[in-house]
């Protein structure tokens, strides 16, 4: 065994290392001018107005919902198959939140689910204010149709394209919102780019983004075009809304910044990756990631699923051999429902089968830019062996 091999992790170079230092050597740490620059590089990538860096995808997630008015009394819904924060954004601003079937193959949320579940919903007076589709692993929802569904009744819609920058849907790159009010980045270390910890909040609606600046910075102004009282003095600030510290530091947005110079280059060598993992596994007992026509996915993740009726062992025998050998596989995610916390909210197995399935067989192999044909090789040749026929 060669060493441990991660599902994920940084790629830093010297640049990104250098970008940092001559932060940490100017006058300005945490609200300078890198910040604004990272957030004008994020627009160039997706084509998208307005850019709002913040401190988490988490903390983006949860001033998109503030400023789309979610609270008590509505109702959010999601993808089973996210990290918990797509929900829990939602349950922040007092709302409930339901949840979407995933597509068998994309393991998207199901626009024809979708379409269903909000016709009912709307003959029952439950339409939910939001809905938030998660891209993961990268590759997009079929936006086009998810944005047909929701616009038929009203219904707003949050991306969550934590997995997904670098990708894109019809040509166009994630992140854009043709399809959505405000679409999410994550920059966690394991992402396609990285600041560290961080997050961003794209909109093309200016009122939009004038209220998710606020709620990041305690909900306090300084724009002259939007104080009450004018003339007050140079040292003077308002504050209109309840908001938060979410604001991300200019020495997380220099290491961004640096890293979305090779972000083109990122997905590439994902991309390479992912084919020869396609090519390595055909015939195998296991279940390849499967493209939708118009995604280009950016490969966050490369999940494969156990075919539990042709693997020589489960799927937790797969996961356990996999880990024995050094290879740090993972699984992303278990149905947000599953959890004791949402049990208590009153969900049961059983209300999201596909994602349910797909729990029960997924396995996220290592997909990073940096690892070596020999590593990813040695991921293949444990694969194989493990599920041997």
């Amino acid at each position: 065994m060669a060493g441990y091999i991660p599902y994920g992790r940084q790629s830093i170079t010297e640049a990104d290392i250098a970008a940092v230092v001559d932060v940490l050597e100017s006058d300005f740490l945490t609200q300078g001018p890198v910040v604004p620059a990272f957030e004008e590089a994020v627009k160039a990538q997706c084509g998208a107005k307005h850019g709002i860096a913040v401190n988490s995808a988490t903390s983006a997630l949860h001033i998109a919902c503030m400023a789309l008015d979610v609270g008590p009394g509505d109702s959010v819904w999601t993808s089973p198959l996210t990290f918990v924060a797509s929900s829990n954004a939602a349950l922040y601003c007092g709302a409930s939140v339901d949840f979407v079937d995933v597509d068998p193959r994309t393991y998207n949320m199901c626009p024809e689910k979708l379409a269903r579940k909000l016709d009912k919903a709307a003959e029952q007076g439950t339409l939910p204010k939001v809905i938030i589709p998660v891209h993961l692993t990268g590759q997009s929802c079929d936006m086009a149709a998810i944005h047909a569904a929701a616009s038929r009744h009203g219904v707003r819609i949050i991306e969550d394209a934590s997995h997904a920058i670098g990708g894109c849907f019809r040509g166009e790159p994630v992140g854009n919102c043709r399809y959505s009010d405000i679409a999410v980045f994550s920059f966690h270390p394991v992402k396609i780019v990285t600041t560290g910890e961080g997050g961003m909040a794209m909109t093309n609606d200016a009122r939009l983004a004038e209220m998710m600046a606020l709620y990041r910075s305690h909900g306090i102004t300084r724009d002259p075009d939007l104080l009450q009282q004018q003339d007050a003095g140079p040292w003077y600030y308002e504050q209109h809304h309840l908001g938060y510290n979410y604001r991300m530091t200019d020495i997380n947005a220099a290491l961004g910044l640096s890293q979305m110079e090779r972000l083109q280059a990122f997905v590439e060598r994902r991309r390479a990756i992912a084919a020869t993992y396609d090519e390595a596994f055909a015939g195998l007992p296991i279940t390849t990631p499967w493209q939708h026509a118009d995604a280009g996915s950016a490969w966050h993740l490369y999940v494969i699923r156990v075919d539990r009726s042709r693997a020589s062992q489960s799927h937790r025998a797969v996961f356990d051999e996999l880990r024995s050998a050094g290879i740090g596989v993972n699984l992303h995610y278990i149905p947000v429902y599953l959890q004791p916390y949402y049990r208590q909210l009153g969900f049961e197995p059983g209300l999201c089968p596909n994602a349910e399935s797909y729990y029960a067989e997924a396995i996220s192999l290592p997909m990073f830019p940096s690892i070596t044909d020999e590593q990813q090789q040695e991921v293949i040749a444990e694969v194989s062996k493990a599920v041997a026929l």
